[in-house]
């Protein structure tokens, strides 16, 4: 169970966030808590393996939190969620390790999306003893090229970066006798179903794979798709 701490001045947020982490499998909320002070005091004497951590609280900030986090070498990550939007900010999260950066208002789907891509990671990682590049790549590429800070110079073209092109396509290949559904190949390539559908609609573009539709007695149409190099 991965052990989660809110921290969040707003009862209202914090509560909205609540319920949306009970919705979430292995997901254990240990503390809400309203102010920096109250969320050292538990650190010390608990476990708490994800922060989501808000940036403006009353005369604190949540990146002062961050860089204290650091500093005193807490093995814990953290998931800013936040309405400050400035590019400024954003960098610094990143810089002293954030894993994700959620900006208010948001939906739940974003949410659950950051979630489960920790999950991913988290339990991934820690079922290796070691790791080879293409099996590492599943969790470190995913997390980096799946918010909007892909490098321009590595793009086929705009939001299309390469090295996501690369680990789907890596699936897609494989798909030569049968169609799969978007969040089939995501489940093998590690990638978010929401990119995964992206950069299929640009392979189908160029004329890599093919897509039907399939309808079933209930529920929308399903899309899938094969390889048809």
């Amino acid at each position: 169970m991965i052990c989660v701490m809110i921290l969040e001045d707003d009862p209202m947020v914090r509560d909205i966030n609540s319920r949306f982490l009970e919705k979430l499998p292995n997901f254990k909320l240990v503390k809400p808590a309203s102010g920096i002070k109250e969320a050292q005091e538990f650190l010390f004497k608990n476990r708490v393996d994800l922060i989501l951590l808000d940036i403006y609280l009353p005369k604190e900030n949540g990146i002062d939190f961050l860089k204290w986090l650091r500093k005193e070498e807490f093995e814990t990550d953290v998931i800013l969620i936040t309405a400050d939007k400035t590019g400024n900010m954003i960098q610094e999260a990143f810089r002293y390790g954030a894993v994700d950066y959620i900006i208010k208002p948001f939906t739940f789907n974003r949410f659950k999306e950051s979630l489960d891509n920790y999950k991913e990671r988290y339990y991934g990682i820690k079922n290796f003893d070691t790791m080879e590049q293409d099996e590492l790549d599943k969790y470190i590429i995913k997390n980096a090229l799946n918010n909007e800070y892909d490098n321009s110079d590595n793009d086929l073209e705009k939001g299309i970066n390469k090295y996501t092109y690369k680990i789907i396509w890596k699936e897609v290949e494989k798909l030569v006798d049968e169609y799969k559904t978007a969040e089939k190949i995501s489940e093998k390539s590690g990638v978010a179903r929401v990119t995964v559908r992206k950069y299929l609609e640009f392979m189908l573009k160029e004329g890599k794979i093919d897509k039907i539709i399939e309808y079933g007695k209930v529920g929308r149409p399903q899309y899938k798709y094969k390889n048809i190099t």
